[in-house]
């Protein structure tokens, strides 16, 4: 074919024939660069950034203000929560306490602590429960400095007494490793590969190449932090995203290449091959890819325009691994690729499941279109009441001590003592407090503090509701939008504190997510129509993904925020999804969409241009393509669903939307949905404008698809 001619005598198709030929230069190249960039980013790589404030919010200007005029506040605090049943004032109780309050003020990063037997305020009315704050002199200390306070207070609990250490620097610390679930990930892709490819030196390929470009785009990311800092979840994202599409490109890859073997090429023209078509489809879906990624800086947000690019880096890495590194391989291993492989029976010439499947949604394709679309729309229904926040202490595991702390400050002082509000202003504070103790949902208001330069004045307001109660975040709009702008001096007066900040930050994603939402998918179509030739698909594509993402983002409400079946899954309680979590589930979950797309729809092109008949094209494509589909959406799925087994409760969210909206696109989606409606379009699937249809190659009878458009 023409077209085919064109592809592996271009430029992707020598690059492949130099990277296969040169095996022995480019294969030590990607070693020695590989292991240069991870010694610098891993030595000598930017610290992650973890401040989500920012901007021109009223809890950023809480904060600017705070900074400036309040330089002995820089340092985190820790509160120690005490509960004893036979009360405080119980002498082994009041030794114990003492102790564990002479350690903590002992440690070189904390400062100056007030016994709960000094101050009245520090303890219920009925002495059976206590607090304290125990500041903290580092801003940003590090875990393995705070971690043995936590263990400190952890030790001392038992006998009638427990005690707890809370604040977001004690969750940190007692948050355990990530573990080797990326390892549990690596494994169950290999099995997968195996089973599919049936061959081990077939399944090492994909694995080994991704591995490889994996570690170095980790240690790139590092060395692109002093340009776009990124928060600290970003490199276990990145080499969760890393892991899957990079096998997955890798297996695309293989497979055409086995195929080219099978249908009597050499090695080399086996490679070129599978490089000038997969590959061609490989460099396409990865583009799409890295442009829905770079998407997150339409956000405005600084730290997820910094995880967008990381990603995008970890994409790219793997797309040029992908068509540089894996022809090298395949030259190593020339007709060996089946060698060490399982013994199976000879499948004789016959239609393949996918087909005779495809040929099943095509003789009902409405009612087929009708019942998916329906059913996506029933999972996507819980997304109406999505809320977004960050994790606090209210939602980690009842063993954490940052847990054990916010209940019992919850039960002894309000649920709004772990959510208070830090209030900020260079004016006169008394009309603001004087306004805000009377309003609705306000416990109790601290007294004012001046700063030593006499320019500011900071006090905080506790809610009686707890970090994760709407009517929390309804009452900071309130204060803003009703209380403070009617009260006299009440415009410069700034509500700030992580509890404000975290809504803040909720809001700004929900204001500027349709803006990201709309570039993604723009993009995104105007490079499909430059793969495919056809604005119809295209805009099928889109349409398609956003039903998936829609359906994965409705389970995740359920899940999460609803409770259904969440301790499944790890969640301890139902809780708000966190806020980044949606904002980075769309770009990525779009681009790999069209992953699939790209891949089924440029076989079906191939198909099309081979016998112009687009059912017959639709059937083939499917067919062709279904075995390897699947095993890339399960390798995807295993390498998400693996995130569920680790300890962070923000990053299993983020997992297991992944995982169902894969799931989703993979089945229903590409095995219903696409050859439905390409079969309801007929001849208009390839509809561009100002382009006259091409007449088929062969001359056919016309099918009852075709005859009826």
């Amino acid at each position: 074919m023409a077209t085919e001619r064109a592809r592996t005598d271009g430029g992707l198709a020598r690059l492949a024939r130099f990277c296969h030929r040169r095996r022995r230069l480019v294969l030590p190249a990607w070693i020695v660069a590989v292991a240069a960039v991870a010694f610098a980013g891993f030595g000598f790589g930017a610290a992650s950034d973890n401040d989500f404030s920012g901007g021109n919010s009223d809890s950023a200007k809480a904060q600017k203000l705070i900074e400036a005029h309040f330089p002995e506040r820089q340092g985190d605090t820790l509160t120690l929560a005490i509960r004893s049943e036979k009360g405080i004032d119980d002498p082994a109780v009041r030794q114990k306490v003492e102790k564990v309050i002479a350690d903590l003020a002992a440690a070189p990063i904390t400062g100056p602590v007030t016994s709960p037997y000094q101050d009245g305020n520090l303890v219920t009315p009925d002495r059976r429960i206590a607090r304290t704050t125990i500041p903290l002199t580092a801003k940003e200390p590090k875990k393995s400095q705070v971690k043995p306070l936590v263990d400190t207070v952890k030790d001392a609990s038992g006998n009638g007494v427990t005690l707890g250490l809370g604040g977001e620097t004690a969750q940190k610390a007692e948050t355990p490793a990530q573990g080797p679930t990326e390892s549990i990930g690596v494994l169950a892709a290999a099995v997968i590969l195996f089973i599919a490819f049936g061959s081990l030196v077939a399944m090492s390929l994909p694995i080994v190449t991704a591995l490889v470009a994996i570690l170095g785009a980790l240690g790139l990311i590092r060395l692109v932090g002093y340009v776009a800092p990124a928060p600290e979840f970003t490199a276990l994202v990145a080499a969760l995203i890393g892991l899957g599409v990079g096998i997955d490109y890798a297996l695309f890859i293989v497979t055409r290449y086995k195929e080219c073997l099978r249908d009597g090429d050499d090695p080399e023209n086996a490679t070129v091959k599978a490089i000038a078509t997969a590959g061609h489809a490989v460099l396409f879906a990865g583009t799409t890819v890295v442009i829905a990624l770079l998407g997150l800086l339409a956000m405005g947000q600084r730290l997820m325009a910094g995880v967008g690019i990381a990603a995008s880096v970890t994409v790219l890495v793997t797309m040029i691994a992908a068509v540089t590194l894996l022809p090298a391989f395949l030259g190593f291993t020339g007709y060996k690729i089946n060698s060490l492989r399982l013994p199976r029976r000879a499948s004789r010439k016959r239609r393949s499941p996918a087909e005779r499947w495809a040929r099943i949604v095509q003789r009902k394709p409405l009612v087929a279109a009708a019942l998916t679309v329906a059913g996506l729309l029933v999972l996507a229904a819980p997304v109406l009441s999505m809320r977004l926040s960050f994790a606090d202490a209210s939602v980690q595991p009842r063993d954490r001590s940052s847990y054990i702390s916010h209940e019992i400050i919850s039960a002894g002082f309000g649920p709004g003592y772990g959510a208070p509000f830090v209030l900020a202003t260079t004016g006169d504070p008394e009309p603001a407090l004087d306004a805000i103790s009377k309003t609705k949902g306000i416990a109790y208001i601290t007294p004012p503090q001046t700063s030593k330069d006499g320019q500011a004045t900071t006090f905080m307001a506790f809610p009686e509701t707890g970090y994760q109660d709407e009517a929390t975040t309804d009452l900071v709009h309130h204060l803003r939008d009703d209380v403070l702008p009617r009260t006299p001096g009440g415009g410069t007066v700034y509500v700030g504190g992580p509890n404000a900040g975290a809504i803040d930050f909720a809001d700004a994603v929900g204001a500027r997510l349709p803006l990201m939402v709309g570039v993604v998918i723009a993009l995104s179509l105007l490079l499909l129509i430059l793969l495919v030739r056809s604005v119809t698909i295209a805009i099928q594509a889109a349409l398609m993904n956003l039903l998936s993402i829609g359906a994965a983002y409705g389970v995740l409400v359920a899940v999460v925020q609803w409770g259904w079946l969440g301790s499944l899954f790890g969640f301890p309680t139902e809780m708000p999804i966190t806020s980044w979590v949606p904002m980075m589930m769309f770009p990525l979950l779009f681009g790999l969409s069209m992953d699939y797309e790209v891949f089924l729809i440029s076989r079906v092109r191939e198909e099309y241009e081979r016998g112009g008949d687009t059912r017959t094209a639709v059937t083939r494509g499917l067919g062709r393509t279904a075995k390897v589909i699947t095993a890339a959406a399960a390798i995807m799925i295993a390498v998400f669903t693996t995130s569920l087994l680790g300890p962070d409760v923000e990053v299993k969210q983020i997992g297991l939307g992944m995982a169902v909206a894969v799931l989703i696109d993979a089945t229903i989606v590409r095995m219903v949905l696409v050859p439905a409606v390409m079969e309801l379009c007929g001849r208009f699937n390839w509809w561009m404008p100002t382009r006259r249809r091409r007449a088929p190659a062969v001359s056919q009878p016309r099918t009852g698809e075709e005859a009826r458009v």
